[in-house]
């Protein structure tokens, strides 16, 4: 972990190129640019981790303050790396593992009426169409909400998109060979003036 009550722990892993945790300096300017120097910014948010792998950038938002964070993740072997890395921080409540595929996932929390305030979106550099289905998925979804921001972390040399329907654009990072594409839905307008004034 970077920063927050879980500072200095450290998280297990899987074998494999599939489960590709986000680095510690890109999670690091991740939450950088979400805190924009305010250590309380994520106090009380609720994070959507998708393609979760092993919890990693969902667990780091706990610590910094999220209320809940929901894991979806269809990997049975991540999924249990997720409980596991839970357990042994002795994390009791919070969250919620989704052991399925995106659309079912979708769905249910839709049913459950969530409204994300940050949706992270990081699959396999491999599966390249995985971008542009989750992200044409959230523009139609009631999951994301005005104020809500989707980050895709994605190879540096593969564009994920401009926009998808209301959806859109406003901020891309790259940091070695890896890239963060920063969405929200609005006008393009819109989205600058948010940024803008601070607000993401």
């Amino acid at each position: 972990m970077i920063a927050g009550k879980y500072r200095s722990r450290p998280l297990h892993s899987l074998p494999g190129m599939d489960v590709r945790p986000t680095s510690d300096r890109l999670r690091e300017t991740l939450f950088n640019v979400l805190t924009a120097g305010n250590p309380a910014a994520l106090e009380g948010s609720v994070w959507l981790d998708l393609f979760a792998g092993t919890g990693a950038v969902g667990i780091e938002a706990l610590s910094r303050g999220a209320k809940e964070v929901y894991f979806v993740e269809h990997s049975a072997a991540a999924a249990d790396a997720i409980r596991s890395n839970l357990e042994s921080l002795g994390v009791g409540n919070g969250y919620k593992i989704l052991q399925e595929e995106l659309p079912r996932a979708f769905w249910r929390m839709e049913r459950q009426h969530v409204a994300a305030d940050v949706v992270f979106i990081d699959p396999p550099y491999r599966m390249q169409d995985a971008y542009t289905k989750t992200l044409r998925a959230l523009a139609d979804s009631s999951l994301v909400w005005a104020m809500s921001v989707v980050i895709a972390e994605h190879e540096k040399k593969f564009d994920p998109g401009e926009e998808f329907g209301p959806l859109r654009r406003f901020r891309h990072l790259a940091q070695g060979s890896a890239a963060l594409s920063f969405y929200r839905m609005g006008s393009g307008g819109d989205i600058r003036v948010r940024a803008e004034s601070g607000l993401l």
